[in-house]
């Protein structure tokens, strides 16, 4: 298949995946059909098959391209040294995925119950529990482990409970990425008081 075709059919994809996305938040990931998808995108349902044969190939195809920069996070962060820059980072790099797939977190959070029925919830966990298993030191006492796990929550926090707050977006977002980076470190410290 020449360059141009490959391009278009993964525009084509992305277009399907946005436009589902949007429907999945508006009415609900249950009441939202195959046959309102191909509405949307004013393409036959048969244009739409060719690329998806169910919602759930393309929710979790969308799912794989938004969570992919933190799949790489947990392949990068296991090959770095175990310290405080490694972990500090990976909690930043970790907040700008976040960020970067807001929309899709945003729907995972809303619709627990599907999430959890389908195979994505079990795919986000075990990417949680890699980058916990990065941050948390084998010898870390039992606070500075809670720290840990507690900063990969603060970050989730940030998309989904804060978004309430007074506050500008990106001031929020540094909040949360300061606390989150606060717990990390203090982790660390504590880890190192320990032989």
């Amino acid at each position: 298949m020449d360059g141009s075709k490959q391009r278009r059919r993964g525009d084509t994809r992305q277009r399907i995946q946005d436009v589902a996305l949007e429907l999945f938040a508006e009415q609900g990931y249950e009441k939202t059909s195959l046959r309102e998808i191909a509405e949307r995108l004013q393409v036959t349902k048969a244009a739409l098959y060719y690329h998806f044969k169910t919602k759930e190939e393309i929710l979790v195809g969308i799912f794989e391209d938004l969570s992919k920069p933190i799949e790489d996070l947990v392949e990068w962060g296991r090959r770095q040294p175990h310290t405080l820059e490694t972990k500090q980072e990976i909690i930043r790099r970790y907040s700008d995925a976040l960020a970067d797939a807001a929309p899709l977190f945003r729907f995972m959070h809303d619709n627990q119950a599907t999430v959890r029925e389908l195979r994505i919830g079990e795919m986000f966990k075990e990417r949680v529990l890699g980058l916990k298993d990065i941050l948390i030191d084998p010898e870390a006492d039992l606070v500075d482990q809670v720290r840990c796990v507690s900063a990969l929550f603060t970050l989730h926090a940030g998309l989904f409970v804060l978004h309430d707050l007074e506050a500008d977006p990106e001031k929020k977002r540094e909040a949360v990425l300061e606390v989150a980076t606060d717990l990390v470190t203090r982790a660390h410290r504590g880890g190192a008081r320990h032989p």
